[in-house]
């Protein structure tokens, strides 16, 4: 190689290492326990952030939620009063505590306020939900929301051993949307250290008919997010129009089979 082209190239790795690949913003609405029994008691809190899970971090400030509710038994009940305003490390998050009065299988779900992403130059709205099951009902976990965006999973999104294969279909407006692709990264604990940034954030792709599939390695919680472009552009913080990403969210949680 000749030693200008290779200064040029060395000058590119330097470049790219210096600016890091770009980390996959997931919004957690993670519960205390995704079954709840007797012996559990019947509140779940819920912890609501803003952040990278696979990488431990950093979070970013959430706004005020748009909406924060629950599915349950064909029933719609909102919840975004009760939400409490806190801070972690230094960034506003939010938490919850509802109590369960029913068996039923309770469907959360948030659409938070949108953040604005400079680096990426657009508007960021991660509609998010996660399942918890309540007193062994084991019905409705596949219900739809009606969200703009959203996951419809074909599994049981609860009850879940560690290798198991969590399949959905990501749907926009209601309808299935061919080849969307998914990133799906592993909430951690701090207990992994991805060897190399391809790690850290899976990517799946979805076929003709919106379905997509993973098999989950590891315990814990796990996030699926389907990212896609909204048909109409948002203000930025400046005034000006932007692209929006609508993410379909959804969380599930693995335990090891002991």
């Amino acid at each position: 190689m000749r030693a200008g082209a290779l200064s040029v190239t060395a000058a590119t790795l330097a470049l790219a290492a210096a600016s890091g690949p770009a980390a996959a913003h997931f919004q957690e609405l993670i519960p205390s326990t995704d079954i709840v029994t007797p012996d559990t008691g019947a509140t779940v809190d819920l912890a609501i952030r803003f952040t990278h899970p696979m990488s431990g971090g950093p979070l970013m400030d959430m706004g005020t939620p748009a909406r924060i509710g629950v599915l349950a038994g064909g029933t719609v009940t909102d919840l975004t009063a009760q939400a409490k305003p806190v801070t972690v490390d230094g960034k506003a998050a939010y938490g919850l505590s509802h109590v369960l009065t029913a068996p039923a299988d309770y469907v959360y779900f948030i659409e938070p306020a949108p953040y604005w992403e400079p680096a990426e130059g657009k508007m960021i709205v991660h509609y998010t939900k996660v399942v918890v099951d309540a007193f062994d009902a084991q019905e409705g976990w596949d219900a739809l929301v009606g969200l703009p965006v959203e996951i419809e999973p074909l599994v049981r999104p609860y009850g879940l051993w560690t290798g198991n294969v969590f399949r959905g279909i990501v749907r926009k407006n209601g309808e299935p949307v061919p080849f969307a692709e998914v990133e799906v990264e592993w909430r951690n604990d701090g207990s992994v250290t991805p060897p190399a940034d391809a790690f850290v954030t899976q990517v799946v792709k979805a076929g003709p008919d919106g379905v997509f599939s993973y098999a989950m390695p590891r315990a814990g919680w796990w996030g699926f997010a389907a990212l896609l472009e909204a048909d109409a552009p948002m203000k930025n913080p400046a005034g000006e129009d932007v692209p929006v990403e609508q993410g379909a969210l959804m969380w599930v949680r693995t335990v090891d089979m002991k």
